[in-house]
């Protein structure tokens, strides 16, 4: 039997003061229903500035999930998935759980979405024989059209020693429409009508920054709407309700994995600004763009990599320029998925670490590439920094200090083993083991699984993460 607030309230001994009735019987309402509708919802997350690994994690959690939903970002980020029989797949937009099967996989509204791109993935897919009749698509995700990659190659272009570093698809842009309310949206392809009075409106404008300011050619809006019109025939009947879908399988008791894209340091509001992406990767974004509220949030897993990479301009404290640099660079294959540049390379920094800890709200850790730092007589940690003179435990708080961070190592013994065929954490040597206690402390998060290598099985689990 289910009983309300009211019915707990008046089963409460009646000498106790009213209030308290009320606190205990809110309390044993909320208990009880969290018993009778079990809803995990999890959150998948980089703790770092992207390339974390988390196509893997997401992969490997997607066993559990029923659901797999790619909540913010666009194009401009890839995951990594190898599959036990050596197959890798790199994905772009399509959410990770694309390849197991019977998972239900959405784009997400926070997801912005070029038609062309979406198109090519699906197909190279198909082509390989993964199913992807399970791809649902949000009809309030916004679309990449083709002014908004325009007006972002040229703007970063021109400001030429000053680049933010964006990738050139256009995903700013159309995040700058989504707040300024001009944007187009999925449900836009069903509505001729509306999708032609968007595009000509925004043309407007785009046109004459594009003529006047950058001296380019002007993009004809019937153009753009027939090109666009014509691609939505061949995923319109995928445009879906999600916000609704989600909800109705968490209250059916199914698991839902909310997979980020990028990383901590490159939210627009806690990254690394203005080295950062135009969305909000961490884990408060992934109520925003699903729809799934934070009540229903059960786990949230950051993604570490034992060591840090990131890609594009902006600071990095712990940034390795030299031959160490370069050898975890060809020996972790630190190149862009998406893009194909070289990610520049660092050791581990436990600051960021804990700064992700905390904005995330992360329960557990998935530790990746691990094997990458076999080999090492010794393994730096950072754990703290040097801003003009003051040591700085914590992210500084302002711009200047973040570019002004100096490491501060701890010097860790290293190992020489081949981890690749661990599958326990005893399995590991005791100085592997070590390096990954150091890191839960210093982070303040368990380190609850471990990638020793590339492929889905090479992964160790200490605790269950969900």
């Amino acid at each position: 039997m289910v009983l309300t607030f009211r019915s707990w309230f008046t089963l409460i001994d009646r000498h106790t003061p009213w209030w308290e009735r009320a606190k205990r019987a809110v309390t044993l309402a909320t208990t009880q229903s969290r018993l009778e509708f079990h809803m995990p919802a999890i959150v998948l997350i980089g703790a770092q500035w992207g390339d974390e690994g988390k196509g893997k994690a997401t992969d490997l959690l997607g066993e559990q999930a029923q659901w797999v939903v790619r909540y913010q970002g666009g194009n401009n980020a890839g995951h990594t998935v190898v599959l036990p029989d050596g197959q890798d797949f790199a994905l772009h937009l399509i959410p990770s759980g694309i390849l197991t099967p019977g998972v239900t996989n959405v784009i997400g509204n926070g997801v912005v979405v070029d038609p062309g791109v979406l198109l090519e993935e699906l197909a190279g897919l198909e082509e390989r024989g993964v199913d992807t009749s399970r791809l649902l698509l949000s009809a309030d995700a916004h679309l990449i059209m083709p002014y908004h990659v325009a007006i972002d190659r040229v703007t970063e272009r021109y400001l030429g020693k000053k680049q933010i570093g964006t990738t050139g698809r256009g995903i700013g842009p159309c995040y700058q429409d989504k707040i300024a309310r001009v944007g187009v949206r999925m449900q836009d392809l069903l509505d001729e009508k509306i999708l032609r009075q968007k595009v000509e409106a925004a043309l407007d404008i785009k046109n004459q920054i594009l003529v006047k300011v950058y001296n380019r050619r002007a993009i004809d809006a019937e153009e753009v709407v027939d090109t666009v019109l014509e691609q939505a025939e061949k995923f319109a009947n995928r445009i879906s309700d999600t916000k609704l879908k989600i909800n109705q399988a968490l209250e059916r008791g199914e698991t839902v994995l909310l997979e980020g894209s990028q990383g901590t340091l490159l939210d627009v509001d806690h990254g690394t600004y203005p080295f950062v992406t135009s969305s909000n990767p961490t884990s408060g974004g992934a109520s925003a763009g699903s729809g799934v509220g934070p009540t229903k949030i059960s786990a949230v897993i950051g993604i570490l990599k034992a060591y840090t990479t990131r890609v594009g301009a902006g600071p990095f404290p712990t940034e390795l320029t030299d031959e160490a640099g370069e050898n975890l660079r060809k020996q972790g294959g630190e190149f862009g998925v998406t893009t194909g540049r070289s990610r520049r390379t660092g050791w581990f920094d436990a600051v960021i670490a804990r700064y992700a800890t905390r904005v995330n709200g992360i329960t557990d850790y998935f530790l990746t590439k691990l094997d990458v730092l076999s080999g090492l007589e010794t393994i730096p940690i950072c754990v703290a920094y040097d801003v003009d003179g003051e040591r700085v435990e914590e992210m500084p708080m302002t711009q200047t200090g973040v570019h002004h961070a100096v490491p501060v190592y701890e010097e860790m013994p290293g190992w020489w083993e081949d981890l690749s065929d661990c599958r326990t954490f005893e399995d590991l040597p005791a100085n592997a083991r070590a390096y990954i206690e150091r890191i839960e402390e210093l982070s303040g998060a368990r380190v609850s699984a471990i990638g020793v290598g590339p492929g889905r099985d090479q992964t160790i689990v200490r605790h269950t993460m969900a």
